[in-house]
């Protein structure tokens, strides 16, 4: 997440042209996120840097909420922190978790990919937050509303 909005297309009102605030100096923060395919739930957490204790974290935050399965498979692409030694160390300590990796420069396999598409799309793209804690805010709501609204919309079984 950038503090410097990214630019992208928007709607305004004929004869009218919408301001994109930038504030100068860049500030970024990172996500690293999980996608429950069956019930479209995301598990994520933040960071100041994006390495390999990112992904540790979220890999332990995952084996949290999943704590009665037996395996937890976990795809990935092939960023070098999936595969870091810090995180082959991690996981000596999660053996429930199974990493498996996507093949080379196929993001359109990895499922997170859309979800992140999705929050550009509605939170960062031409945001007007004046703090990086103000934009990260709006990040946290946004998928938290999303995994409530998932949820709702899963079918019922019927009995």
């Amino acid at each position: 997440m950038h503090l410097n909005p990214k630019v992208g297309a928007d709607w305004m009102l004929p004869g009218q042209q919408k301001v994109v605030v930038t504030p100068g100096q860049n500030v970024k923060r990172y996500l690293a996120g999980a996608l429950e395919v069956r019930r479209g739930r995301v598990q994520w957490v933040t960071a100041a840097h994006k390495r390999s204790g990112l992904f540790i974290d979220l890999l332990r935050k995952i084996a949290r909420a999943y704590a009665t399965a037996r395996v937890i498979h976990v795809i990935v692409d092939n960023y070098s922190i999936h595969s870091s030694r810090q995180t082959q160390l991690a996981l000596a300590s999660l053996p429930r978790l199974r990493l498996h990796f996507l093949p080379p420069y196929c993001p359109e396999l990895n499922a997170i990919e859309r979800v992140w598409l999705d929050l550009h799309a509605e939170v960062t793209r031409n945001h007007r937050c004046a703090t990086i804690a103000e934009l990260m805010i709006e990040v946290h709501d946004y998928l938290r509303y999303r995994n409530r609204t998932r949820l709702r919309q899963r079918p019922q079984a019927v009995a």
